[in-house]
């Protein structure tokens, strides 16, 4: 699991900065970075975790999705994996006043 790889991509697709969403997570720019980089090989408590998702606007459980390896999802189906990702595309490309309520 990429957590940091996750963060940055959602961050990127919500058109955010480190800054931005480091205030809306009520975390530190630096922390942040430090984690979107995995420099000193830091693992996120769950209520930054959560901060940072809602920072996103998007379920905790979609920011794991998304920084799970390809060897994690082995085994869902491949019509599975086709359909949490496109979910999850949707999810993050929504704005974030246009959430889903259902899937939040």
């Amino acid at each position: 699991m990429d957590i940091g790889r996750a963060i940055r991509f959602c961050r990127q697709q919500k058109g955010l900065t480190q800054p931005q969403l480091a205030a809306l997570a009520n975390l530190s720019t630096s922390y942040l970075s430090v984690l979107e980089t995995g420099k000193g090989k830091r693992d996120p408590s769950l209520s930054s975790l959560q901060g940072i998702a809602r920072g996103l606007g998007v379920p905790l459980s979609v920011l794991l999705f998304v920084a799970a390896e390809p060897s994690d999802l082995d085994t869902l189906s491949p019509e599975m994996h086709e359909k949490l990702a496109a979910a999850t595309m949707k999810l993050l490309t929504a704005s974030r006043d246009d959430r889903q309520p259902a899937l939040v």
